[in-house]
């Protein structure tokens, strides 16, 4: 398996987790409990694109 191949395959992982994740928010009852887990959720999600466009944010390659 590439290291490519590897990194779909944790991305797709994290997607999966936050989407059990806010599904998990919708049902909570206790207000508290569904912040938390929607902004896990959402953190997941951030981390997800982040890995799936590995060095985007860098203008200047480092040597």
């Amino acid at each position: 398996m590439s290291a490519e191949d590897e990194l779909r395959g944790r991305v797709r992982q994290m997607r999966e987790k936050a989407q059990q994740l806010s599904e998990a928010a919708e049902r909570a009852a206790d207000p508290h409990e569904r912040e938390r887990l929607q902004d896990k959720a959402r953190r997941l999600r951030e981390q997800s694109e982040q890995d799936s466009h590995p060095g985007g944010g860098e203008v200047f390659p480092s040597n």
